[in-house]
């Protein structure tokens, strides 16, 4: 699925939901593996180290610079990171970037805001309520109902049968990002959307609202054909922070595709494991600059200390969205 902002991955067992916790979803009771499972990478226990300020200093200026970017997607990806910020280097950047040109950009401020609900957010959001991107419209929406502005709220209701199937998608999105189970209706009526890909965002954005019986597209998406699929439900059964989904996760460690194996590594990360730290170690090695990204951001979720060097190496890295996931990470470590 194509979203505007792709930081946000973006997005799996114990006995009870939908029949799903405590099995394997493709094989039946009874039978029996025919091969080991394969062993992801060894990694080290966490060793205790004290935060490196030059890192985080380097980060931060990283990010200072990325959302001026000359690409407006790296200033989309920068602006979604300045929640990790201080609040008043945060708070200028999105504001800031409200005004963007760029459409992802003023989206990508307007979802931020909404989810760390900046009280400052209100006059910019009031303005956007009606900017020509429907999209930029419902993230507008989105923000000011999160800092108890509901005057417009009603709205995303028609945003999410919108033609657009990029409207439909963000809807969904923004509708999980709410917090509150009001927004199911307009869900389930998004689960009967023809295209599959609003399916699987509206099971996630069920799922991270607490409906239990969402659970089982997503377990379906993590065993599709299609890599996205796996990488999107991955990341969406991780979204609830709920360890009872690790088993689910843990198998996609050591799939065929890196970029999902990494991806499933940030997942076990948002559900408090470290398991995938010796995939997104090896990940940060690729040629592939979309892998070093990816493992970048599975160490931010792991959220280990001793990742910070690491990370710190791929601050000098060519490409800019590598080294905006890198700050984003090193300034989520504890």
């Amino acid at each position: 699925m194509k979203r505007y902002v792709t930081l946000a991955l973006a997005t799996v067992v114990a006995t009870g939901l939908c029949g799903c916790f405590g099995k394997s979803s493709g094989a039946g009771e009874g039978q029996k593996l025919t091969r080991p499972v394969p062993k992801p990478p060894d990694y080290p226990k966490a060793q205790p180290q004290a935060a490196d300020q030059t890192l985080r200093t380097r980060a931060l200026n990283q990010l200072r610079a990325s959302a001026n970017s000359q690409n407006p997607f790296c200033r989309a990806h920068a602006v979604e990171a300045s929640r990790y910020l201080p609040i008043d280097t945060g708070r200028e950047i999105i504001l800031k970037a409200t005004s963007d040109p760029a459409t992802v950009v003023r989206f990508a401020a307007l979802m931020t805001a909404g989810e760390i609900r900046l009280p400052q957010i209100a006059v910019p959001a009031t303005k956007l309520v009606n900017d020509p991107d429907k999209s930029v419209q419902a993230a507008a929406i989105f923000a000011l109902h999160r800092i108890g502005d509901v005057r417009y709220s009603h709205e995303l209701e028609e945003f999410a049968g919108d033609p657009d199937r990029q409207v439909r998608a963000n809807t969904a999105l923004l509708l999980g990002l709410l917090g509150e189970k009001s927004a199911e209706n307009i869900l389930r009526y998004q689960l009967r959307d023809n295209d599959p890909t609003i399916r699987l965002q509206a099971s996630e954005s069920l799922w991270r609202l607490g409906f239990d019986d969402a659970l089982e597209s997503l377990v379906i998406g993590t065993i599709s054909r299609y890599p996205d699929d796996q990488m999107i439900s991955a990341t969406a059964l991780a979204s609830r922070h709920d360890p009872r989904v690790a088993e689910h996760l843990r198998g996609m460690l050591t799939s065929a595709y890196p970029e999902v194996s990494l991806v499933a590594a940030r997942a076990m990360g948002m559900i408090h494991s470290d398991e995938g730290y010796g995939v997104a170690t090896k990940g940060i090695t690729s040629e592939d600059p979309r892998r070093r990204q990816l493992a970048a951001m599975a160490f931010g979720a792991i959220g280990r200390i001793d990742a910070q060097q690491m990370l710190g190496k791929l601050l000098d890295d060519t490409d800019e969205d590598v080294r905006i996931a890198a700050a984003s990470s090193l300034l989520q470590l504890h």
